[in-house]
């Protein structure tokens, strides 16, 4: 049974990554809906946070049915991420989370996200003060270095162990490779197998199907799977791990009915939490990955980028579901 903490996840918990402007409580409904044992915030920033920022306050918004949740955030100043960290434990989310791993350039010219993998002494004593400062269970997300040749992760791993964090996701890059090439899991599963190591360690990077969560599970010996990229627009990735990991079988893509119906739901609940203007323009990056495979559909998508308005998606949506009724994926 894998724990943080005493949040329980089960034997083999799948997560959804943080990744901003996507992981929203519009979309992390779905993916709860689609078997994710536990989701994390997009990442918040503690400058915003401590300013009363609106757009950092609102990334606290959690609700019953999301739990077990993590609030995930990232700076570089030791006062802030403090004061932060006082300021999310009253959100009450499960899990606070430190991101480590966040490559974009305005984020690591801080020093913050991957940025403090230059500076790993730092890094430890900000986890070290974040851990204190709270009595929530404090998690890490990371990436195996700065490049290919500051690549500590199992001396990382270790030092965050020992200043208290109580589980570890790595992303399987360095900072330089960003999103190119292959994620590097024999590193993750050389910590996950260090006998110094005793907190949860979770992999992240290219899982992108049920026979590869299965594999990576059985090769590298995690203790669970982060999913990020492969969810957009594709909540259902959860449900057929879950079905492949019991069964062995893969499960049939969902129809045509319940991608709509997915799309639907999201771009509702996403213009009841941020409005329809601002809830129609992040939708708009789902929409290629719930109607991929539709033979003909960029014209649909098209419209569906540009419309502006919620009533015309959803026309458009319905007519989606009306012409493509008879589509096997």
């Amino acid at each position: 049974m894998v724990k943080i903490g005493d949040v329980n996840l089960g034997d083999f918990p799948l997560l959804l990554a943080p990744m901003e402007d996507v992981s929203d409580p519009p979309f992390r409904a779905l993916c709860k809906q689609q078997g994710c044992d536990m989701m994390y915030s997009e990442f918040i920033s503690v400058e915003g946070l401590i300013r009363d920022a609106q757009k950092s306050v609102e990334k606290l918004d959690i609700y019953d049915y999301e739990r077990p949740i993590g609030i995930q955030i990232f700076g570089a100043n030791m006062d802030s991420m403090i004061r932060a960290t006082e300021i999310v434990e009253e959100a009450n989310p499960e899990v606070i989370d430190i991101n480590y791993g966040c490559p974009v350039k305005k984020v690591v010219c801080k020093m913050a996200g991957a940025g403090i993998l230059q500076d790993i002494p730092r890094m430890v004593k900000l986890t070290e003060a974040v851990v204190k400062a709270t009595n929530k269970p404090v998690t890490v997300k990371t990436r195996l270095g700065w490049d290919d040749q500051t690549i500590f992760i199992e001396d990382v791993a270790e030092r965050l162990q020992d200043v208290g964090i109580q589980a570890l996701s790595i992303h399987g890059r360095t900072r330089k490779q960003m999103y190119k090439g292959e994620a590097d899991w024999e590193k993750i599963g050389n910590i996950k197998n260090n006998p110094r190591i005793k907190i949860p360690i979770f992999g992240n990077g290219d899982i992108d199907s049920p026979e590869k969560a299965k594999l990576y599970r059985e090769k590298y010996g995690v203790d669970g799977i982060m999913i990020g990229r492969a969810a957009i627009g594709y909540p259902w990735i959860f449900r057929e791990i879950k079905h492949y990991f019991k069964t062995g079988n893969l499960l049939a893509p969902p129809t045509i009915h319940e991608r709509v119906a997915a799309a639907r739901e999201h771009l509702l609940k996403s213009v009841e939490w941020k409005g329809e203007k601002l809830g129609i323009l992040e939708m708009r990056r789902h929409y290629t990955n719930y109607f991929r495979g539709l033979r003909n559909v960029k014209s649909y998508r098209i419209k569906l980028v540009t419309a502006e308005n919620t009533a015309n998606v959803l026309g458009i949506l319905e007519e989606i579901e009306s012409v493509y009724a008879a589509t096997i994926f």
